[in-house]
Formats: structure tokens, sequence, C-alpha cells
């Protein structure tokens, strides 16, 4: 699993998001959001802007370049 992945992961967990929640406020397919949680494909850009728009982060912080803020 990429440090992205795990991040996914971690983010969607510390705000209580089921996968579902997550797919649909990006606009993704479920199955999608899913593989990108298991590090079986990776994202294009706009959603990877969606969610880090939906977390409040940065890219940086969600591909792991920089910590994710803590809680």
């Amino acid at each position: 699993m990429s440090v992205f992945s795990e991040n996914l992961l971690t983010l969607r967990k510390g705000h209580n998001y089921s996968a579902e929640i997550v797919a649909v406020k990006c606009n993704i397919s479920y199955s999608s959001y899913r593989r990108y949680e298991t590090g079986e494909r990776e994202p294009n850009l706009t959603v990877l802007c969606a969610f880090a728009d939906l977390y409040g982060i940065t890219l940086d912080q969600l591909a792991g370049r920089e910590p994710l803020p803590p809680g």
C-alpha cells in the first residue's frame, strides 16, 4: 500500500466517513474509490483535488510529501 492509499484510509476513518460517502462527495464511483484506497489504481488530478478539498488539506499532504494535519 502506498503512502497515498494509507493517507486516504486514515483521512476517511478520521472523519468517520464510509467509502460510499467519500465516493459520492467526490463524484466518483464506489469501486473507483476502493481501488484508490487499496492502491490498485491512482486517481487523476481532478479526483486528487476533490479528495484534498473534502478533507481541507493540500495535495502534498495527500501524497505524503508533507505530514497530515493532526486529528
